[in-house]
């Protein structure tokens, strides 16, 4: 089994999954549960679940990247405790070992993991010069460059704007297009010069690090490549349906996109909307979800060890007895 330090770090890697210890915590794990990671990552929630199992306990781990699913297989292939499969947690509905029985708790890590970010050849990073890429499965679907190739000017902006909340997206595009009929954007440090010569650098302020005129494209080129916020509504009913009563969710979100489709899923099965006394009443609300954690964050000391985390938010949320859909 690999070793996991008490901040979560594998020992072998170095990896430091965010949120660790409040991520167990919001779970609640039972020596005896069913678990599901969803986004396993280096597998450092993984494998601070796997170790608060027993002998009966189950931890079953999804990722759409090979690398990670690698690791997984290497980390955890020989503990009969663990099943490993690859692909979205979008479909963990069609996962037979994940609808053989309730789950006790589903964990989604979302957006690119760090190890994803750091290898070049991967094209998430315009700080390092790669393939421009972006996808989580390399092996499904079309990459960034392929997808800005093809995609009309009205399109580009459409996704810089939608998932990237860019301001200048209609000028970003329209200068992604000129530059294209020229030559194709075949990698990560091309596309973000174009992107950068035409966006006009902010303020930042003081003490803090200025954020490169890219970020935004960038992160709204990945989101839409492999299809992010798609795939998590999907995933956040399927996980709820695969929830046993009392079992837990928990999600990190890293932008606020994504985290605005967890709380209001959250929202919408936790709390009975608003009446309007002009309609006819309906039928009671039976709430589906109960609020656990709103809305954590990491605290100092976990940033100064994991910068990373300053932008990432927990919300955990636990399955009711009296489950409307039931």
């Amino acid at each position: 089994m690999a070793v996991v330090t008490a901040g979560g770090a594998d020992a072998t890697s170095g990896h430091l999954p965010v949120l660790y210890a409040q991520v167990l915590e919001g779970l609640r794990v039972h020596a005896d549960g069913r678990y599901l990671d969803g986004t396993f990552g280096r597998g450092g929630h993984a494998g601070g679940v796997l170790e608060r199992l027993g002998a009966d306990g189950r931890l079953l781990v999804m990722d759409k990247d090979p690398e990670a699913i690698a690791v997984a297989q290497a980390r955890f292939g020989d503990d009969t405790r663990v099943a490993v499969r690859r692909g979205s947690f979008a479909d963990l509905a069609h996962w037979d070992d994940a609808t053989a029985a309730p789950l006790d708790g589903v964990l989604f890590d979302l957006g690119v993991s760090s190890p994803q970010l750091d290898v070049a050849e991967r094209g998430f990073s315009f700080g390092k010069d790669g393939p421009l890429d972006m996808r989580m499965d390399p092996d499904a679907g079309e990459s960034a460059a392929e997808w800005i190739a093809r995609a009309d000017e009205g399109a580009i902006a459409d996704v810089l704007w939608t998932y990237g909340e860019e301001r200048m997206s209609r000028r970003i595009a329209r200068a992604i297009v000129a530059r294209r009929a020229e030559a194709p954007f075949l990698r990560t440090a091309d596309l973000a010069a174009v992107i950068a010569a035409n966006v006009p650098r902010g303020r930042s302020k003081p003490g803090q690090k200025e954020t490169h005129p890219a970020t935004r494209s960038f992160q709204a080129i990945r989101i839409h490549v492999n299809r992010e916020l798609a795939d998590l509504e999907t995933g956040l009913d399927a996980a709820l349906d695969a929830l046993r009563a009392g079992g837990r969710l928990a999600v990190i979100s890293f932008h606020s996109l994504e985290d605005r489709i967890v709380k209001r899923f959250i929202a919408g099965h936790a709390k009975a909307p608003a009446g309007n006394r002009r309609l006819p009443e309906a039928a009671p609300f039976v709430p589906r979800l109960r609020i656990v954690a709103d809305a954590t964050k990491a605290d100092d000391g976990e940033l100064r060890a994991n910068p990373r985390a300053r932008s990432a938010v927990l919300r955990v949320a636990e399955k009711c007895a009296t489950d409307g859909a039931a």
